[in-house]
């Protein structure tokens, strides 16, 4: 089975995005694998603006102009602000689709974002033989879920390399650096497939590595499992996710009954009438240590902070289990989620913090003896789902490979 694993590093925007670029560059050629080959997206705004990044490097370098095109105006809802979108690229869609740009005009245009070219958006894509070719036959993204098919987006696609992202926010300019490699792996062996020490000492010099996600890519077609050789890992058969959907219908249906055997210690309010309850500017402090004191006995780390935390552990049988907990940015709220995931598979069900509680809405934190009701809360419901929903999932799928960690 093919597993494309996309490697996000930590990317700090104080860098010069022209010296993040050409230690990329550096890196391929230190590593003894050649001059890389480049694929280039550069926009401007989809909102009406007196700067034009494009204009001003075609007026430098009139010799791209044939890399130049206009895409339609996004539907913002103003009309009025609404703007087509200009680019300069030789990814898909470009008039000059694959043609080679010298690495040196790209450097400079770098060294310009954001004071003289205030691009909307810049991505680079870095490849070389090394890292594989994209798939060639078999689905595409389309045919993954959501979430995957977002981890692969923000990899570039199907496209294997070192991709570097430079984008305007609302308070900042937003860097991105991750990779995509896609390895052959065999449901016995423990670990994934070793990458070329070439392409490993390209990901060594993008540096310290944020997140890992695997992510399995379909067959080519329904019966390339049937056709594979024996012991070859195959997505799970659609006999396989009917079940494990039926699983996950039947546990969300019967919440009420799940509630009542977790024995939630106590009994919150709804959610209106917490929000009334909570003084304005009441907060709870750091939200993390009662989360470790409560989870770790359940076997889960906790990672996070600042809006979210992940809460993580691992089942005999390989399955990921997953606690995504979105504590609000702006306001001081929570909205949890349990996750369980195998092999070609994610099974998602709601947290609600109490009986009373809206199963699907953001809950008030309030001050630090309520974070710490909620946390009690959550912790009994998750210890429920632990003792019945995750083994339910485990008879149905059956165990994943030990080296599928989608997420790490």
């Amino acid at each position: 089975m093919r597993v494309a694993v996309s490697t996000s590093f930590a990317a700090d925007r104080r860098e010069p995005l022209a010296a993040l670029v050409e230690r990329v560059h550096d890196a391929f050629l230190g590593a003894g694998l050649g001059e890389p080959a480049v694929q280039f997206a550069l926009s401007d705004s989809g909102i009406r603006s007196l700067v034009s990044s494009v204009d001003r490097v075609l007026k430098r370098f009139p010799e791209l102009e044939r890399f130049a095109a206009t895409a339609p105006a996004a539907p913002l809802g103003l009309p009025a602000l609404e703007q087509p979108v200009r680019q300069i690229g030789n990814h898909a869609g470009s008039p000059a689709a694959g043609e080679a740009v010298p690495f040196a005009t790209l450097l400079a245009i770098a060294a310009g974002v954001p004071r003289s070219f205030p691009f909307h958006n810049v991505a680079l894509r870095f490849t070389a033989p090394a890292f594989g070719g994209p798939p060639t036959s078999g689905p595409g993204l389309e045919s993954l879920n959501s979430l995957d098919r977002a981890h692969l987006m923000a990899s570039g696609g199907l496209v294997p390399g070192i991709v570097v992202g430079d984008a305007w926010w609302v308070n900042h300019r937003q860097r991105a650096l991750s990779a995509l490699t896609i390895v052959e792996a065999e449901p016995a062996n423990k670990k994934l497939p070793a990458l070329p020490e070439a392409v490993t000492a390209v990901l060594k010099a993008c540096g310290r590595i944020r997140k890992t996600v695997q992510v399995p890519l379909p067959e080519a077609a329904p019966d390339a499992a049937a056709a594979a050789p024996a012991g070859a890992a195959s997505a799970p058969s659609p006999e396989t996710l009917a079940a494990v959907r039926a699983v996950v219908t039947e546990y969300r249906q019967r919440l009420a009954e799940t509630l009542e055997r977790a024995g939630l210690p106590h009994d919150l309010p709804g959610n209106p009438e917490a929000a009334a309850s909570t003084p304005p500017g009441v907060t709870a402090g750091p939200l993390k240590p009662a989360l470790v004191r409560a989870f770790a006995p359940l076997g889960y780390d906790c990672r996070g902070g600042g809006g979210s935390f992940t809460l993580r552990r691992r089942t005999s049988g390989n399955l990921a289990v997953r606690i995504s907990l979105d504590t609000g940015t702006w306001f001081p709220r929570v909205l949890g989620r349990f996750v369980v995931q195998g092999l070609g598979f994610k099974a998602i069900h709601p947290l609600p913090v109490a009986r009373r509680a809206a199963v699907d809405g953001q809950y008030p934190i309030g001050d630090a003896g309520r974070w710490q009701q909620i946390v009690e809360n959550l912790a009994a419901l998750v210890a429920e789902l632990d003792r019945s929903l995750v083994p339910a999932i485990e008879r149905a799928a059956g165990p994943s490979p030990a080296w599928y960690r989608p997420e790490s």
